[in-house]
């Protein structure tokens, strides 16, 4: 823009401003910059104060670019002038650097875009869609003259002495855009015209110390992709196609509805895939070999891969790296339009210490707890929330809405719940401190948890939450109003430690760790259980779950066949992580994923086989699902034949009918073998897992068995059975 010498228009001189404000204004200490900047009536006119520092000279134009007025340079950048009358014109402010022109609507003409109630809101912590107001988020804001299209950007905190939003829309020098103070809120908020999506951006604050820290945004809905660290402004226009997918999802609750979970990585699932290329190739896979569900380790944006999501930096936003929200969205979609539920790792535990993060956000601790004794975590270097703060809480809370809601997740599975119940946790005597009562309990978490809970079963009919809690705590699934912490399932870690305990023995001394696999129905409906054999079980020296196995090859895949039948047989919801489902001989790494190439040897694509298998046969048979959390529908045949190695139970559906499992973790076939059954008459095997389909011995009973009127282990009937070696075998009564 250039503007012709004759057109030159001189403002009338400004009231110049105190030299303490203007102090405030050129070296960014200011909380009230509308006050100082913008228009402003007086009986003189329209006094109307621009900050530019590094401008040549400043003017003010109408909208289509005609010349209204030139600025007076007050000093250190700031520019001002009188208009003449008592309303305040459509202005835009054209700030010269030497023969170039910056033309921009002024941001200090609008009004704040949160509203009392927000503002009420936040105060109390009850603010549930808190991504709405806070963050960076596209906009329109009426001008006096029509809509202004822009972004707000508003961020919490409090003990900061300034606040200023830098980006690329000012070159990464935030002086000419001070935030607000939105009072006792803690809250510093901006409309800044015409920056719109893509934009990259930070806040940077003036710490109580008097530093300039550049943080990224804690309620970015989007991030840069690693190794950038700023925020992104992104508004999504996806188009849902899973209607039919939400209005069904609500039919049952979890523990009376089928549930087998494919865990996974995605970043290293198919290395290189994204999330429309997953949204690809994903739901297939997930379909074909029968899973209900995908659990995905978190996918909140977490910079360092290593960390495989656990130590989080943007909550609100999706890892970049493998594309954008609404490419997160996309995923999501494809998998319930496939008729698969999605679960996503969710970490209010704890975060990193990344400087640019949340650590110390604006220069104090405000989301971590103060007294390093709660705030800070020994084992993994992080830092743990400050549950006890209204507003940290309502940044958890609020994120799992958030989740669920955005981007249609139909489960979150909490990690690291018992870090969290417990003051302390991996803390020696001296290096905790107690709770108001003397107690060792985590009241706040407790609070919070319950909050979570109750606030996403009441906005989000049918998601599930799963805690990942791995001591004897009270009520984990208890409903909050009866006093429980209110989660649907709870990961059953003594299961998974007792079973994978037993399976690592020797055959020869397994007779001596017996009740390793009968001990969990002691407390077996004590809670609703999701059974994990996860990615914890494969990682850091613990090997693949196939070489857990002793014995040689052939005894490995037939120990890893039976136990696999034995988890999906026993009470509660079964939860694989990937590259175990056709038994990997290494085990996972986030850098490779899961060795495809073992697929080319007949072995694993036996055990795949068999997998796909005990899904479809799970499906079919409600026994195995229907009663989970009811222990009517479950009975010990023979809990007790240790020195056989040999288990034998019969689980029930909601009428009653039964299917009957029998385990022979011994080496050797059984014939001969005597098993009590419910009723006389003809079964069906319905499962061998040493069939030679599936890599075994082909040893079994033609597919039939006929039980007779012979009393045995407490049941009417009976019959003679063949066990095969290393097996399972399933019986349903024709």
């Amino acid at each position: 823009m250039s503007l012709a010498p004759n057109r030159h228009i001189a403002a009338a001189a400004p009231h110049l401003l105190a030299p303490t404000d203007l102090k405030r204004l050129t070296t960014g200490e200011v909380s009230d910059p509308h006050a100082l900047l913008g228009p402003h009536l007086r009986s003189d006119g329209v006094t109307v104060r621009v900050l530019r520092p590094l401008a040549d000279g400043v003017c003010l134009t109408t909208a289509s670019g005609e010349l209204l007025a030139e600025l007076a340079h007050e000093g250190e950048g700031v520019f001002s002038g009188v208009l003449p009358g008592r309303e305040v014109p459509d202005y835009r402010v054209a700030a010269h650097y030497g023969e170039h022109v910056f033309t921009y609507d002024d941001p200090y003409r609008y009004l704040p875009t949160l509203g009392e109630l927000d503002l009420h809101l936040i105060v109390e912590g009850r603010h549930e869609q808190l991504r709405q107001v806070l963050g960076a988020r596209t906009c329109e804001q009426e001008s006096g003259w029509g809509r202004a299209h822009g972004s707000s950007f508003a961020v919490w905190a409090p003990n900061a002495r300034a606040v200023r939003v830098v980006g690329d829309f000012n070159h990464w020098d935030g002086r000419a855009h001070p935030l607000r103070s939105l009072g006792e809120s803690g809250v510093w908020e901006l409309f800044v015209p015409g920056v719109g999506d893509g934009c990259r951006y930070k806040f940077e604050l003036l710490t109580p110390a008097g530093d300039w820290v550049q943080k990224a945004d804690p309620m970015a809905a989007s991030a840069e992709p690693a190794p950038g660290t700023a925020s992104r402004i992104f508004t999504s226009d996806y188009t849902w196609g899973d209607g039919d997918w939400l209005a069904a999802r609500g039919a049952t609750t979890a523990e009376q509805a089928p549930m087998s979970v494919y865990e996974m990585h995605l970043g290293s699932w198919r290395p290189g895939l994204g999330y429309r290329e997953l949204a690809r190739e994903l739901p297939a896979y997930v379909k074909a070999l029968g899973f209900t569900h995908v659990e995905f380790l978190p996918v909140a944006e977490h910079p360092f891969g290593g960390s495989w999501g656990y130590q989080v930096t943007s909550y609100y936003a999706p890892m970049a790296t493998l594309g954008t929200p609404d490419d997160f969205r996309c995923l999501v979609d494809a998998l319930h339009q496939a008729g698969i539920g999605v679960i996503v790792d969710w970490v209010p535990a704890h975060f990193p210490r990344d400087a640019w993060a949340l650590a110390r956000f604006d220069g104090t601790p405000l989301y971590e707890h103060p007294d390093p004794r709660r705030g800070e975590h020994p084992d993994w270097g992080t830092l743990v929330f400050d549950f006890g703060r209204t507003e940290v809480r309502n940044f958890l809370v609020a994120n799992a809405v958030y989740w669920c809601e955005e981007f249609h997740i139909d489960g979150l599975r909490v990690d690291a719940v018992a870090s969290m119940l417990y003051l302390d946790y991996s803390r020696a005597e001296g290096e905790w401190l107690p709770n108001q009562y003397g107690g060792r309990e985590n009241l706040d978490a407790v609070e919070l948890l319950q909050e979570m809970n109750a606030t996403v079963y009441r906005r989000c009919p049918g998601v599930v939450t799963i805690a990942e809690e791995s001591t004897a705590w009270d009520g984990v699934t208890r409903r909050t109003d009866l006093g429980g912490l209110g989660f649907g399932l709870k990961w059953n870690m003594g299961w998974m430690h007792d079973s994978l305990s037993y399976m690592n023995e020797d055959c020869v001394h397994r007779q001596y760790h017996h009740h390793a696999m009968t001990f969990p129905m002691v407390y077996a409906y004590a809670e609703n259980y999701m059974l994990p054999i996860s990615h914890d079980e494969v990682v850091h020296g613990k090997g693949s779950l196939l070489t857990k196995m002793p014995g040689d090859r052939w005894q490995q895949f037939a120990n890893l066949r039976a136990y696999l039948a034995f988890m999906w047989a026993f009470p509660g919801k079964q939860l694989l992580f990937m590259g175990q489902e056709f038994a990997q001989d290494a085990e996972w790494s986030h850098e490779r994923g899961p060795d495809w190439a073992a697929l080319r040897h007949a072995p694993h694509t036996a055990v795949r086989d068999l997998v796909r298998d005990l899904n479809r046969t799970y499906l079919e048979e409600p026994a195995l699902w229907s009663r989970d959390a009811d222990p009517a529908g479950f009975r010990w045949i023979d809990a007790d034949a240790a020195q056989d190695n040999v288990f034998s139970f019969v689980r029930h559906d909601a009428s009653g009918a039964p299917l009957v499992c029998i385990y022979n973790f011994q080496p050797t076939a059984r014939h001969h073998y005597r098993v009590g059954l419910p009723v006389a008459g003809n079964w069906t095997e319905v499962l061998n897992t040493d069939a030679a389909a599936y890599g075994g011995s082909g040893v079994g009973n033609s597919g039939r068995v006929t039980s007779e009127h012979v009393p045995w282990q407490g049941l009417e009937a009976s019959a003679s059975l063949v066990l095969p070696p290393l097996s399972a075998v399933w019986l349903r009564p024709q």
